[in-house]
């Protein structure tokens, strides 16, 4: 009877260890989602109408999403025609969220400078107004050293031609767009907002 006894037990412990094995693989699972989820970082431009610069961002491998929206001004969730007066404060930018492990701040800074004329002051091609100046809003130290060090090397290699009048600023609110303003020229199959340089 006493071995009887002695094989149940062993056979019910057998029958527990994959429950076990389930819940600590479950936990590992959970543990690599939330290392994913923090692996993203956040981006802040403004260059000018904001439909031109999600489309620009849209294409990098890495970015995972964009919005566009309001930051840098003194009214809180400003509409869009608030904002057309250049009495908020606030300029049409690009929230950018990517993964810095397939793509780094350093190269998003260079699609930045590239992808619109950083040497005319609340200027854009034919928008113009403060809500169209180019601006790097930074989210961290980090961030704040390496877009001062990218501004200073464009400055000093003269490419330009003149100097380059982008702020650098400290992130703050940042106010979604209207729906409408979502990925714009997809939604409407145009490109009304090419900016020339």
């Amino acid at each position: 009877m006493a071995k009887k006894k002695a094989k149940a037990k062993i056979s019910s412990k057998k029958k527990a260890e994959p429950k076990a094995k389930a819940k600590t693989q479950h936990k590992s699972k959970a543990k690599l989602q939330k290392k994913a989820v923090s692996r993203i970082e956040l981006a802040t431009f403004a260059a000018g109408c904001f439909w031109h610069v999600q489309d620009v961002f849209d294409e990098v491998k890495g970015v995972v999403k964009t919005t566009v929206g309001y930051t840098g001004g003194t009214v809180p969730r400003p509409t869009y025609e608030q904002v057309c007066t250049n009495t908020t404060g606030h300029a049409e930018s690009v929230l950018v969220e990517f993964d810095p492990s397939i793509v780094s701040y350093e190269h998003l800074l260079d699609i930045f400078w590239n992808s619109h004329n950083p040497t005319t002051r609340d200027r854009q091609g034919l928008d113009f107004g403060k809500q169209y100046r180019s601006a790097i809003f930074y989210h961290s130290e980090r961030q704040k050293l390496a877009a001062e060090k990218a501004k200073a090397e464009l400055e000093h290699s003269g490419r330009r031609g003149r100097p380059v009048v982008t702020e650098i600023t400290q992130a703050s609110e940042f106010y979604p767009a209207e729906e409408y303003h979502q990925h714009y020229h997809k939604k409407n199959e145009t490109n009304v907002c090419g900016i020339r340089f």
